[in-house]
């Protein structure tokens, strides 16, 4: 249920994220972080678990839409028999509470609009009861109170006839009418706030509509990236700076959950959290880019989250840096066109996931080769995760891709390890920092050395998924551009051409060959983020040519937004997967630096 997943913007205030469909729907919103409950939940369901739709009467989806310019401020416009009108969509940065900002303006004609609001707190459960003060209309549920303030001259009223107050709210819609004229901007405000309190702030829609221009713009005029994608590239690197949660530095990995990777399947997860993978390959894209704030900020979200034995250093933490993210399953939800079950939370918590590591100490390493200086406390991290790799780098784990199938001794996993010790030679040499160098160097040469000899098929001479398997893994494309091998390696180069030939899907790549095992039933689409590792592969072993034709025709799979999601389909289609994902984002950015470097 809900619109297809590319039919979907982003809108973000750098602390949660609503997203808009074309039909002007709000179908997804959590309130009053990424990870919390939402009280527009349509996207998973139906517009009666929530979703605030603005658009003209009896119109379906919107004629055009468009950010405005390098911002995340979306216009939306509607061409009708009875005129044009356009609905300017933003939510600005937050200073106390967060708030959703929609402004209506006449173009032509005189066109009858329709606003329809379901508040429904804890993603979808709850009903709210709804009440009216001089200027809003409160809905309060529990700990949740949502103020909409509705502009002179709108006719509002509760859609089930009843006056507004306490015992009206369970299936209340609240219905806002009105024409649009040419020039007249009409503004309507949603505020977020816990229900003790009694008003909520008072706000100039105007006034925050320039603010949140500015403050977007003046950001994206870092951006150092000069080639001929600078579009697509800015748009990812806007889309990463949107799932940065502010406060803290965490990063999520999209701000949606169980978004179906294959239509109707069960493979739906929750990806409201900062995986330290994700995050640290989000920070590496934005360093690229001339972004080093976030790289700062991240640096001590880091610190704070893994804060205690090294044993315990987990793949996925909170947006606060919690530790506990209990996976549940939401039964009265029906799930994105009708994918069972819808879950929040997840249980990769409890997974051991090494190449973490790898990412980590790499991205520290790009941080410091970028003018950042290196702390003492970081430096102290750094010997810890080299301390606890050290003493675990030889147990299997779950692996990049989390498997629910038992651990492996994966290959892309122990790649990592090699990483993260190679990353931290490299840094104790440029810094001269104390470290116990001639242990970072037999470990590094140990990783190395058991990776060539066990991690390859030695009939087709290609690095496969685990020790002792004949299965491919797209994650294997590391050894190409992480420096573990030369590029003109044999090894590297037959694994480039095995992925190519053996991973395809529709001229894309899947993450590993159908059949291959991850303890889950069904298939998916092609991974996205795979198939730029792909391009950046051949064009680390010379095939640039090619590299650059396959990077174009993933990146034009983004919607008319430039908004990429986890996977494609190449049969529908279509987009698949959590969106907009920053691992997605991410590849696309480092591939394009890569391809005019």
């Amino acid at each position: 249920m809900g619109g297809r997943i590319e039919d979907y913007a982003l809108l973000s205030d750098l602390q949660t994220a609503a997203l808009v469909g074309r039909d002007g729907s709000v179908d997804w919103l959590c309130l009053p972080r990424f990870d919390s409950p939402s009280c527009f939940a349509a996207l998973l369901g139906t517009p009666e678990h929530g979703a605030w739709r603005i658009a003209p009467v009896g119109a379906g989806d919107c004629t055009g839409r468009r950010y405005l310019g390098d911002t995340l401020v979306l216009e939306s416009r509607w061409r009708t028999p009875d005129g044009e009108v356009k609905v300017t969509d933003l939510m600005p940065h937050r200073d106390r509470a967060p708030r959703l900002v929609r402004i209506v303006e006449g173009v032509s004609g005189a066109v009858p609009v329709r606003g329809e609001l379901r508040l429904r707190f804890h993603h979808g459960r709850v009903d709210p009861w709804v009440r009216r003060t001089e200027h809003h209309r409160v809905a309060v549920a529990g700990p949740d109170a949502a103020w909409l303030r509705v502009p002179p001259g709108v006719h509002t009223y509760g859609a089930n006839g009843a006056a507004a107050g306490p015992g009206t709210g369970a299936g209340l819609t609240t219905v806002s009418e009105f024409t649009a004229l040419p020039g007249v901007r009409v503004p309507f405000v949603l505020t977020w706030q816990p229900s003790h309190l009694a008003t909520a702030p008072r706000t100039d829609p105007e006034a925050l509509l320039a603010a949140t221009l500015a403050e977007w713009r003046a950001w994206a005029g870092q951006l150092s990236y000069r080639g001929e994608w600078r579009d697509a590239v800015l748009r990812s690197l806007l889309t990463l700076k949107a799932l940065a949660y502010e406060p803290t530095g965490g990063i999520v990995a999209a701000p949606t959950s169980s978004l179906p990777e294959v239509p109707g399947g069960e493979r739906n997860w929750d990806y409201r959290f900062c995986w330290l993978r994700d995050s640290a390959m989000t920070l590496s894209a934005l360093l690229r880019g001339g972004f080093r704030q976030e790289a700062a900020a991240w640096r001590k979200w880091l610190l704070r989250a893994v804060a205690g034995d090294p044993s315990d250093v987990q793949a996925v933490y909170g947006v606060a840096g919690e530790r506990g993210l209990p996976e549940t399953e939401a039964d009265w939800l029906p799930g994105h066109l009708g994918s069972r079950p819808v879950r929040f939370g997840n249980a990769a918590v409890g997974q051991l996931q090494l190449d973490v590591y790898g990412e980590v100490v790499d991205t520290l390493d790009l941080a410091l080769r970028a003018g950042l200086p290196m702390e003492r406390q970081v430096w102290g991290l750094l010997r810890t995760l080299l301390g606890s790799l050290a003493a675990r780098w030889r147990e299997p784990d779950e692996g990049l891709w989390e498997v629910r199938c038992g651990r492996r001794q994966f290959t892309h996993s122990k790649v990592m390890a090699w990483v993260a010790a190679d990353r931290a030679v490299r840094m104790a040499e440029a810094t001269g920092l104390p470290a116990p160098l001639e242990q970072w160097r037999a470990l590094r040469d140990a990783v190395h050395a058991e990776v060539c000899e066990r991690a390859v098929d030695p009939r087709r001479k290609v690095f496969v998924r685990s020790y002792g398997a004949t299965e491919l893994d797209a994650a294997t494309l590391f050894v190409a551009t992480t420096g573990f091998l030369p590029p003109d390696d044999e090894r590297v180069v037959r694994t480039v051409e095995a992925v190519r030939r053996g991973l395809d899907h529709g001229g894309l790549v899947r993450r590993y060959q159908a059949g291959a095992g991850d303890g889950l039933p069904g298939s998916e689409g092609a991974f996205l983020a795979c198939s730029f590792w792909l391009a950046d592969a051949l064009a680390a072993i010379g095939r640039r040519p090619e590299a650059r034709e396959l990077f174009v025709r993933t990146a034009s799979l983004a919607n008319d937004l430039g908004l990429l999601s986890e996977q494609w389909d190449p049969l529908a289609r279509r987009q698949l997967g959590n969106t907009p994902q920053a691992f997605t984002h991410v590849a696309l950015v480092n591939t394009a630096f890569r391809l005019v470097g």
